[in-house]
């Protein structure tokens, strides 16, 4: 299954050109490679997802062609959830 297609049916990413959108800037990965929205996902695989301030890791359980609301996160498994604390350059006050 496209990966593209895999993060609109498990729901971590709303819509499938939103997807398409960072799979195009090259902010995703497949078992540490760039992942391209055409890119196949299988069974076992490991995505990487920086989304906002986490940086998550998931592991591929099952592909399906359907997967209901209450059944896609069935679909996955969190490996890693890491927050990233913000970075602010602003100069101290004196």
């Amino acid at each position: 299954m496209r990966i593209d297609k895999y993060l609109k049916l498990t729901r971590l990413i709303k819509r499938r050109t939103v997807a398409k959108e960072l799979l195009d800037r090259g902010m995703f990965l497949i078992n540490d490679r760039v992942a391209k929205p055409s890119s196949e996902v299988n069974v076992g695989d490991a995505i990487f997802l920086p989304l906002g301030r986490h940086k998550l890791t998931v592991r591929v359980l099952k592909i399906v062609d359907h997967a209901t609301k209450d059944n896609a996160h069935n679909l996955y498994e969190v490996v890693k959830d890491e927050i990233v604390k913000e970075f602010r350059d602003e100069p101290q006050e004196e």
